[in-house]
């Protein structure tokens, strides 16, 4: 007989509530502790060790072989129950963090961009995508936009508790302006910029679903997701001669470490670069 599944406690849920995390954080947290405390079902949650976690880090890479930024999801997830549920103090136990791996940001070239963005028909998802690609906006900031964050006048598009509940400020596109007052025409949406078939906020879900098949039809062959559109905005903005340091405030990174990574990718001035063999006369 399978043993029943165990559920985080309550206040855990209502720590995150709480402390206003976002319900997209609040789900992933709920997901990945509940696998950490049905890991050890024979032990009830508030006597977890340090000696569990290890167990369960071990179980993680080598069973499960989860990536790291992944481990580090489980681990924040534990962290939060141990030191906001259990009132342990920081450093009350050891946890080995994992060393952060580097990788570049998968991008589209523009070409890819176009070919893309030119087989999308319907025109909320144009519209969607447009802004998507044209702000450098995150999944969760497009579908929490509302019809005030968008000043036509001014450009700008305002971004309300963003990554870390930080608002910030972004750029419009003319062409994405022009599709969204045709957009706002024809759908009239009443509280969110984007709402669903029923009202209310659109779903993070369907916005992916929007991107993949948008993708499909361009033949694209790269493993490539929707947050590789806010990865292009930078990497094309970077292209142009825009400085990385507006790059960063756009995209709303705290630090400029975050932002450089764009410069592994972009290969603006290669063509002007000239092998050190081609300077050697070999005759």
């Amino acid at each position: 007989m399978r043993n029943k599944s165990i559920n985080v406690p309550k206040e855990y849920l209502d720590q995150l509530e709480r402390k206003r995390y976002s319900p997209n954080t609040i789900s992933t947290y709920i997901s990945l502790f509940e696998q950490f405390l049905n890991h050890f079902p024979q032990v009830s949650p508030e006597t977890l060790s340090d000696d569990h976690v290890a167990k369960f880090q071990t179980y993680l890479v080598n069973t499960k072989k989860v990536s790291i930024s992944t481990q580090n999801q489980y681990i924040n997830s534990i962290k939060f129950y141990f030191e906001k549920v259990l009132g342990r103090e920081k450093g009350y136990y050891h946890i080995d963090r994992p060393i952060q791996e580097f990788k570049l940001p998968k991008v589209l070239t523009e070409k890819e961009v176009i070919a893309l963005l030119k087989t999308v028909t319907n025109l909320k998802h144009k519209a969607m995508l447009f802004i998507v690609y044209s702000s450098g906006l995150r999944a969760g900031e497009l579908i929490n936009l509302r019809i005030s964050d968008i000043d036509g006048e001014q450009m700008r598009v305002f971004i309300r508790g963003g990554k870390g509940k930080k608002d910030r400020v972004s750029i419009l596109s003319v062409k994405a302006l022009e599709t969204l007052r045709i957009y706002f025409k024809e759908f009239r949406p009443k509280e969110y910029l984007f709402e669903g078939q029923n009202g209310g906020r659109y779903t993070t879900s369907s916005l992916r679903k929007v991107f993949y098949t948008a993708l499909v039809k361009s033949k694209i062959r790269k493993k490539v997701t929707l947050h590789s559109l806010r990865h292009s905005f930078a990497t094309h903005l970077l292209e142009k001669g825009v400085d990385i340091r507006y790059i960063q405030i756009l995209l709303g990174h705290n630090s400029s470490k975050t932002t450089e990574v764009y410069t592994h990718i972009t290969h603006k001035g290669w063509k002007k670069i000239k092998s050190p063999l081609d300077n050697i006369d070999l005759q």
